[in-house]
């Protein structure tokens, strides 16, 4: 997970990730920032199998018919390699509210589950007709000019979705969709806030179970956890990420946020990717 860098350093550093084994290769996702899918588009292009995706997109603040063009473009341009992350976005901050106000986290959830279903049809590559209470599309006979070709990857580009534990509603829109990344927010206000291998674990099994009442397999549905491991020690890496894989994690993404200085970034994230990943035995 690559936190801040322009679309050089992305291309870059995507090719390094690919060469030292790393599965993917995540990009942050800002307001008023570097482009991600411009950055993505450039490391697609360079790279051959490595995943490329946004940790993450903050999809009740962007138009979901701009993000279905974005991410079916770089579907295509990378032979079918698109990882798209979905959250709420940040509240409470006024660095995240520059051009807008926060209409508060029951409209943003509910422009969060418009957004995705909307996705979900923008991507087949036909009109279609919608009516929420955020978003809306007209059903009109032909499209011109046409809709952008639909992605590679069937029946969608896999979405991860960020679910709240231990809430019941936002953690079954992430069991509905492809991915859960973990939000750990205690129902005790009072609670320590910090995720363990045990709780994430707890919400992996409820996952498993919530997908299996809806008829919806565990193949091919993936469990995210990030954290930041060490470069020069490849033992403490995997020892590190050991006890997440034991509770469920299937990727765990390496990410350290301690800096955006842009050149301290880059010399600290080729370091880890050089390393290569904490791979974990089974």
């Amino acid at each position: 997970m690559l936190p801040y860098g322009d679309a050089h350093t992305t291309a870059d550093l995507a090719v390094v990730a690919e060469d030292h084994g790393w599965d993917g290769f995540f990009v942050w996702e800002g307001i008023w920032a570097i482009d991600p899918w411009v950055s993505l588009a450039a490391a697609a292009v360079r790279t051959e199998r490595i995943r490329l995706g946004t940790m993450l997109t903050p999809l009740p603040r962007r138009r979901p018919w701009e993000l279905a063009g974005q991410t079916s473009t770089l579907d295509n341009l990378s032979g079918g390699r698109v990882i798209l992350s979905v959250g709420l976005g940040v509240a409470g901050e006024d660095r995240w509210w520059l051009f807008e106000d926060d209409p508060g986290r029951a409209a943003r959830a509910q422009m969060l589950d418009e957004g995705l279903a909307m996705l979900e049809r923008l991507w087949r590559e036909e009109p279609f007709e919608f009516e929420g209470r955020h978003f809306t599309s007209r059903l009109i006979d032909s499209l011109v000019p046409p809709a952008p070709p639909a992605p590679v990857q069937k029946p969608r580009i896999p979405t991860w979705v960020v679910g709240a534990w231990p809430f019941p509603k936002s953690m079954r829109r992430s069991a509905r969709w492809d991915g859960w990344i973990p939000h750990y927010q205690p129902v005790d206000a009072s609670a320590d806030g910090q995720l363990t291998p045990e709780i994430f674990g707890e919400g992996a099994i409820w996952i498993r179970e919530q997908r299996a009442t809806e008829g919806l397999p565990m193949a091919g549905y993936d469990l995210i956890m990030e954290g930041a491991t060490p470069a020069d020690d490849p033992k403490a890496a995997a020892e590190q990420v050991r006890p997440w894989a034991q509770a469920g994690a299937t990727w765990w993404l390496d990410a350290d946020w301690s800096s955006m200085d842009p050149a301290r970034v880059r010399e600290a994230s080729e370091r880890r990717l050089r390393a290569g990943p904490p791979r974990v035995d089974h």
